[in-house]
């Protein structure tokens, strides 16, 4: 009788063992960097800006202001995303970054207005003579909005990474008068 308590005792003691042994090695922590979501932006919002004044705010569904144009002419909006505390969150640009990664525009009639993101080669450089022809953030975001004809529209504005959009904002109307 003795003999066969110890033959179950060591059958136990030996799942028991392995099973400790598969929990340790599973639960290890490595160098590798399980947190895929720290490289993501967190955006409940975004701020459009013309020469640094508000025109346009759009927080956890809530719009205020507005974006009007006039036909032929066109207006440069710095964009600002916004965190949960309504508090703008820093664009950093690390060396090397894809072009996929970046402001992202949709437009739903191009015939009433083109919106495009505006492309900066340095702070506020926007012809590449190292003047600083605007008052933009560094390696601040900004889109171009083309008065084509009279009529309104709508654009949406995407925060992409890695192919994939991070933060797809409500559309935005545009009025062109």
């Amino acid at each position: 009788m003795e003999f066969s308590f110890l033959r179950s005792l060591k059958a136990y003691l030996v799942l028991l063992l392995t099973g400790a042994l598969l929990f340790t090695t599973g639960c290890e922590d490595d160098d590798h960097d399980h947190d895929h979501d720290e490289d993501h932006a967190d955006v409940d919002g975004f701020i459009l800006e013309h020469d640094g004044e508000e025109v346009y705010r759009q927080f956890d569904g809530v719009e205020t202001g507005s974006v009007t144009v006039a036909v032929d002419s066109a207006l440069e909006l710095s964009v600002h995303f916004l965190d949960h505390d309504e508090e703008e969150i820093e664009h950093e640009e690390e060396e090397g970054e894809e072009h996929e990664d970046g402001l992202v525009v949709s437009v739903a009639d191009a015939s009433i207005a083109h919106v495009e993101v505006e492309e900066h080669e340095e702070e506020g450089d926007d012809d590449g003579d190292d003047d600083h022809d605007h008052d933009h953030d560094e390696h601040g975001m900004a889109i171009h909005v083309e008065g084509v004809s009279a009529g309104s529209t709508t654009f949406t504005l995407s925060l992409m990474h890695d192919g994939h959009s991070d933060y797809t904002s409500l559309p935005v109307t545009v009025t062109v008068q």
